[in-house]
């Protein structure tokens, strides 16, 4: 049924009755914000003791009749526990997912595996529903199936096919009080170029701007992409994408449900039912480039998203615009203009040279299409099933016979015959290759749970393979005890952490390459090349011959791909997947940068989400796929350290329900949001974890990094990211840096920076002083290549900024040589070079005379 029409009161009901019954439910959607409010929702209708919230972060109240989750969750629940889940009425919320590539399997699994269940599938484009009547008939529960459907909208949706202008349509819209207005981009680049535009647009009066001001608060804008956004709200902008940090995104949809903004720019990530009031929607395009094809939207794309428009209780309209080709616009205002010209002179219109459509990334639409989209059913939702290692195992894990579990998955799954075949031979190799790397074993007898299988792996409660090739990961990563050593408690604590950095490396190579982030490594490591070849005078065709050679930073790449091709070949199931060498969450490691500072480093501003949800994923890995028995000091240290960064950059969602583990609580932060914040502020100091001090020796060893590359730019952000020495007023300048490092310079020819610099004998950290409550004093000592070790750099770590900015704030005291005079009291001893230079000038001066 359409958008605000009664969906959620049916799911409140369903879930009622089932309570009342003594069965439990669960209510699941696709995403964290969705489930959340959901959560907070049901908690006041059923009270706090009664709702519990389960998602791949958190767990609030596990065991409650009522559980709020993603749908992964609860597919993940039905593989491992089956009919024997606690679970007698599922609510699939936006079911339309169901036919989504990536994650349509979560929709359907809990179909197969927990047939006894009651189903309520909702979604505001369904589409066809006979065959899912037909699979929920013939489900063991033995129910009646009824359709509810209708396209009557309780707020009527008013469409409009525009041949103006975007600013004008925006415009109208705008000023006729029928904002605020989403205006829908299909890339991230184009949506904040719209919300630039718009800046010199829109403005706010000034009850406006306090009411904006008021609700804003002391919200950080503290990551490089902050000011901007912040500008753009305070025209009354926002933006809205993937791009950003989830809590920038949840800062919009706050300030929009407030009514605090005029237009929101953004793509189609606000098209699933996440509860923004929106009264317009206006497409700037009917066209989208899928990551294979650029195409038309969908009949269910487009009302998914036209469907925003209009609020329930808020408006007696929505309104769906939708703007012409802006060729076509920019031909018909050109013909108009010309008729015009003609009418007033009495002659012939002149010929207009007609604008054409762009070259590529574009497919031609016109108001059919749009018409046709707007009266049209949605397509028919197709099965998305697939196999993989993680489901596997969780079949297997279950009590009972794991094969036969397996195999009923495999044959009762929604997939046509000839696809199930294809899944069936996937899953016998994989199989296979599960049990060739000792990860299940056949007993061949059954235990008193039934099994006959038996997961043989050293597996902590959180081991899952979640990637395509994370068996590889997990095959590979014995390969290192080898290299490293495999007594963790003998190792050192400089091979340790080297062992750990390759852990993390064989990780990355498994996961998806953000090529933002990638594209902007090998852009900067150019750069400085280009830089430094024009200094040394090397000419142009050799210049571009090296710079042909370079990509970006890929640790462990020949080992890795050495391993990898007797891997695919034990392994069909591989097929076209190839290993994807990467240092992105290594690289923020050894540079000491925080994550800020490695977005500016980068220029990733606009690509802060990309970027952040890599370096969950690369945390998830950490967690989920390193066995315990491969998890040394240093590998712990860099999982905290990983984690805290996340946690540090956006906790929006994580620390509110670490904190909700009080039910009583959620009931009071569900209705006071000041109760949420103080919750939060119940977690672990930041200063106090143990992933500060990693935190706090990555940014001291950044000094060395930055001195013995030396560049004026090098020394800038020296002085800039670090404060001065207690009890001084003035910032460090470049050249005060130069005077300090000079003399070593005058002794050694080099620096080192690499693996051996970074020994953790190299560096102190005392805690124990008079205000160790306070401050921490740091050295780090500088490796020569004299192996003197006489030099070192000595700071301060401010401990009260550092948990106020929730970053290591450092302050850089000294640059020495340990033993060596102060410079202001050194004799200053004339070199024979001095002597005879000043020697020449007297002779020049009394020949002058």
């Amino acid at each position: 049924t359409p958008t605000g029409s009664g969906k959620t009161m049916v799911a409140t009901a369903a879930i009622a009755a089932a309570t009342a019954r003594g069965d439990a439910a669960w209510y699941t959607a696709p995403l964290k914000a969705l489930v959340t409010e959901k959560f907070f929702q049901l908690v006041k209708d059923f009270g706090a003791k009664n709702v519990g919230l389960l998602t791949g972060d958190a767990s609030v109240n596990p065991t409650a009749p009522i559980i709020c989750c993603t749908a992964e969750v609860l597919a993940n629940a039905a593989l491992r526990r089956g009919r024997d889940l606690d679970c007698g009425l599922i609510v699939a919320d936006e079911f339309h997912f169901y036919a989504d590539p990536d994650r349509g399997w979560a929709w359907q699994v809990p179909m197969v595996e927990i047939p006894d269940a009651q189903f309520l599938l909702m979604s505001a484009t369904f589409g066809d529903t006979a065959k899912f009547q037909r699979h929920l008939e013939g489900n063991a529960a033995g129910r009646d199936v009824g359709v509810v459907g209708g396209g009557e909208r309780p707020v009527p949706l008013e469409f409009e096919y525009r041949e103006t202008s975007l600013i004008e349509s925006i415009k109208e819209l705008v000023d006729t009080d029928r904002a605020p207005v989403y205006i829908v981009n299909f890339s991230q680049r184009e949506a904040n170029e719209r919300a630039q535009d718009l800046c010199s647009t829109l403005s706010l009066t000034t009850d406006e701007k306090k009411a904006l001001n008021d609700e804003l608060g002391g919200f950080k804008f503290d990551t490089p992409v902050g000011n901007e956004l912040r500008r753009y709200i305070s025209f009354g902008v926002g933006v809205h994408h993937a791009g950003l940090l989830p809590k920038y995104r949840l800062l919009v949809e706050r300030l929009a449900g407030k009514g605090l903004l005029k237009c929101i720019c953004g793509t189609d990530t606000l098209g699933v039912g996440v509860n923004v009031p929106i009264r317009a929607v206006l497409f700037t395009q009917l066209c989208k480039f899928d990551g294979i094809k650029t195409r038309l939207l969908t009949i269910r794309e487009f009302q998914q998203i036209a469907g925003r428009a209009g609020r329930r209780g808020f408006d007696t309209k929505g309104f769906v615009w939708c703007q012409a080709p802006a060729h076509v616009v920019e031909n018909k205002r050109a013909e108009a203009k010309a008729a015009a010209a003609a009418a007033k002179s009495g002659g012939k219109a002149k010929k207009v040279k007609k604008s054409q459509p762009p070259d590529k990334n574009f497919v031609q639409w016109n108001e059919d299409n749009f018409r046709r989209m707007e009266t049209g059913a949605p397509e028919t939702l197709d099965s998305s099933f697939q196999v993989t290692h993680s489901m596997i195992l969780a079949v297997l894990s279950r009590k009972g016979d794991g094969k036969r579990f397996l195999r009923d998955l495999l044959v009762h799954n929604h997939e046509p015959k000839i696809r199930q075949r294809k899944h069936q031979r996937r899953a016998i190799s994989m199989y296979r290759s599960l049990k060739d790397a000792g990860i299940i074993q056949e007993t061949g007898t059954m235990d008193t749970s039934g099994r006959a299988v038996n997961l043989g792996f050293d597996i902590g409660d959180q081991f899952s393979l979640t990637q395509p090739l994370s068996l590889f990961a997990v095959e590979y990563l014995p390969t290192l005890l080898k290299t490293h050593g495999t007594d963790h408690s003998t190792r050192s604590k400089l091979r340790d952490e080297r062992y750990a950095l390759d852990v993390l490396s064989v990780l990355e190579a498994v996961l998806d390459t953000p090529g933002a982030v990638v594209n902007a490594q090998v852009n900067k490591a150019k750069t400085r090349a280009v830089n430094k070849m024009k200094g040394d005078g090397v000419e142009y065709d050799d210049r571009m011959a090296v710079l042909e050679e370079m990509d970006y930073p890929k640790p462990l790449k020949d080992e890795l791909e050495a391993y990898f091709e007797p891997f695919k070949r034990r392994h069909p199931y591989v097929g076209a997947e190839e290993l994807k060498p990467k240092s992105i969450a290594r690289e923020l490691y050894e540079s000491g940068y925080d994550f800020n500072k490695y977005v500016t480093h980068y220029g990733l501003n606009r690509s802060e989400g990309a970027l952040m949800r890599y370096l969950t994923d690369a945390y998830k890995a950490m967690v989920q796929n390193v066995p315990e028995s491969m998890k040394s000091p240093a590998v712990i240290d860099l999982e905290e350290w990983l984690g805290e960064t996340i946690r540090m950059v956006d906790s929006s969602l994580i620390d509110e329900w670490e904190a909700l583990k009080d039910p009583v609580a959620a009931a009071r932060a569900a209705e006071d949001e000041a109760a949420l914040v103080a919750l939060g502020a119940s977690r672990e100091r930041f200063t106090s974890g143990r992933a500060f001090r990693v935190m706090v020796r990555n940014a001291a060893f950044r000094w060395v990094q930055l001195l013995a590359v030396g560049e004026e730019e090098d020394m800038q952000e020296l002085a800039a990211e670090n404060l001065p020495p207690r009890g001084r007023d003035t910032a460090w300048k470049v050249d005060q840096l130069y005077d300090l490092i000079d003399p070593y310079w005058h002794q050694h020819e080099q620096m080192d920076d690499g693996y051996e610099a970074r020994s953790p004998d190299l560096f102190n950290l005392s805690d124990d002083g008079d205000d160790g409550d306070a401050h921490w004093r740091v050295v780090q000592k500088i490796r020569d290549p004299a192996g003197d070790l006489d030099w070192c750099v000595e700071g301060e770590v401010d401990l009260e900024a550092s948990e106020t900015e929730g970053r290591v704030v450092m302050r850089l005291v000294e640059i020495r040589q340990e033993g060596a005079v102060k410079k202001e009291e050194a004799k200053v001893v004339p070199s024979e070079e001095d002597i005879w230079a000043a020697m020449e000038e007297t002779e020049y001066e009394d020949g002058e005379e």
